[in-house]
């Protein structure tokens, strides 16, 4: 499968459609409250509960979700995959979508829950990380991809509460 430009309102309409319960991290929650980052795949912390990874199975399933990891293009992604910890790679009609079981320092959707905030995209109301929460996590994880994003998250959380 062809990967097109990554369209993050089809992927999260889709995933609402079907009830999945799930928090936006990474760089798409930190350009949804503002910063002035790029990124090339939405990256969401689902429940793990058995009911919530089943409706999740079955939103990728509609996306036609694959592994994106060279040697795994055609495994779709299982229940078994979707209730680890273990980051999942994904690739699907409507871009890349990275399904962590948890991030920073181990934390998963029930840890992340109280982070979060409800925000609107294209009329679909998503959960994401606060600004302040993908910080902390960014921190936490220590990559250099992570590290060289700090500045600018920084920044953003310090002007918004300027305006606040």
């Amino acid at each position: 499968m062809k990967t097109p430009k990554t369209d993050f309102v089809e992927i999260l309409r889709t995933l609402a459609r079907h009830g999945v319960d799930f928090i936006g991290v990474g760089g798409v929650a930190a350009a949804m409250q503002g910063a002035t980052i790029v990124t090339f795949d939405l990256d969401l912390v689902h429940s793990r509960t058995p009911q919530n990874v089943e409706r999740l199975l079955k939103a990728l399933e509609a996306l036609e979700a694959r592994y994106r990891t060279p040697g795994a293009e055609n495994l779709k992604p299982s229940r078994l995959h979707l209730e680890s910890e273990g980051r999942q790679l994904l690739t699907n009609r409507a871009g890349h979508l990275d399904l962590p079981g948890v991030i920073g320092s181990n934390r998963g959707y029930d840890e992340l829950l109280p982070l979060s905030l409800e925000q609107e995209v294209a009329g679909t109301k998503v959960r994401v990380l606060g600004l302040e929460a993908v910080i902390e996590t960014k921190q936490e994880a220590g990559g250099e991809k992570d590290r060289a994003m700090l500045p600018i998250l920084r920044r953003t959380l310090e002007e918004k509460k300027r305006r606040e």
